[in-house]
């Protein structure tokens, strides 16, 4: 039970992470009406900390979250989609391939081009429909630079929150972190 309510208070916070980090910093993208944020970085360790399942709720949950209060009330379900799949496959890939110190660090990296890759394709594919192929595809770019972004702050803040022992714990319950990052491994 214990172990259950941590889970629970850890994803609540990733979650309001997400939604603080993905509001905090807006940088206006021109002709699109969106914005590049530093929310994926949290998206992907919120799968990476959480593991797929927990991480697809904190993140897709903090994500909509965010454009609920920030006036995009129709991204709502489909940032959720979206940003919960980036966290359900970063955590699929660090549950596989973190075994070693270097190795998470990879499943991190790998987990960042997951998220380019399904954020940029996923909006595209929701905004066709909703705007056109030429207005999709303009946030192609944006949603990259995003990626871009998220993988490296993603990337710093990776050994800061694992150092965290409350942190380490939960992930090494969720099966995605089997000891401490160190160094030479």
């Amino acid at each position: 039970m214990k172990s259950n309510l941590k889970k629970i208070v850890m994803a609540s916070l990733l979650a309001a992470f997400a939604c603080v980090a993905t509001m905090s910093i807006r940088i206006p993208t021109p002709g699109t009406g969106g914005y590049i944020h530093p929310g994926d970085a949290v998206v992907i360790l919120s799968g990476v900390i959480l593991g797929p399942s927990w991480g697809l709720l904190a993140a897709g949950i903090g994500s909509a979250m965010a454009d609920m209060i920030g006036g995009y009330f129709i991204y709502v379900p489909i940032t959720f989609v979206i940003k919960g799949a980036v966290a359900f496959a970063a955590g699929m890939i660090y549950r596989n391939m973190g075994k070693t110190s270097r190795s998470r660090y990879a499943a991190v990296v790998l987990g960042g081009a997951a998220d380019m890759v399904l954020v940029a394709g996923g909006y595209f594919l929701c905004e066709w429909p909703l705007y056109g192929i030429a207005a999709a595809a303009a946030s192609v770019p944006a949603n990259i630079i995003q990626g871009i972004g998220g993988l490296v702050i993603g990337i710093i803040l990776y050994p800061v929150l694992i150092a965290v022992p409350d942190v380490r714990r939960i992930a090494q319950e969720t099966g995605t972190q089997t000891q401490r990052p160190v160094s030479g491994e």
